[in-house]
């Protein structure tokens, strides 16, 4: 089965699949969070889970340098245990450190433009950490 990975962000969740055999990743899309509660996007995220047929879901961890956690990965932590809860499926985290900003680089090494930089960065930090994820258990 699949795996789905996501970029929690309070404004922005980007969403990533991987294949069926697990070795590659795929971005799919941006998700937009209209208040201040990611968890608006239970319902799209578990849409995503059916359509795409993924039995698991991967959440980036944004560890501190020094590998401690702050208040940013707690929250992702806190946004981990509801959607695990919420869609009755397994829920890893994987440390996502500087997977943002590797994403921004290749994007401005591409020359894309920053408006459209904005639209896509979420969906390809997605596609990092579940690279990361899928290499790591191989």
């Amino acid at each position: 089965m699949k795996v789905l990975a996501l970029d929690v962000g309070m404004k922005r969740i980007g969403v990533a699949v991987s294949d069926a055999l697990r070795w590659t990743a795929q971005g799919l899309e941006t998700i937009h969070v209209k208040g201040d509660n990611p968890q608006e996007a239970f319902g799209r995220i578990s849409e995503l889970m059916k359509e795409h047929e993924a039995s698991e879901v991967v959440v980036g961890l944004p560890k501190n340098m020094n590998g401690t956690i702050g208040p940013r990965g707690e929250q992702c932590q806190e946004f981990a245990r509801h959607l695990e809860k919420e869609l009755q499926v397994p829920v890893y985290m994987y440390d996502e450190r500087l997977t943002t900003q590797a994403a921004e680089r290749t994007l401005i090494e591409a020359d894309m433009s920053r408006k459209k930089r904005k639209k896509v960065v979420d969906k390809m930090a997605a596609v990092m950490i579940l690279q990361g994820y899928l290499d790591q258990n191989q």
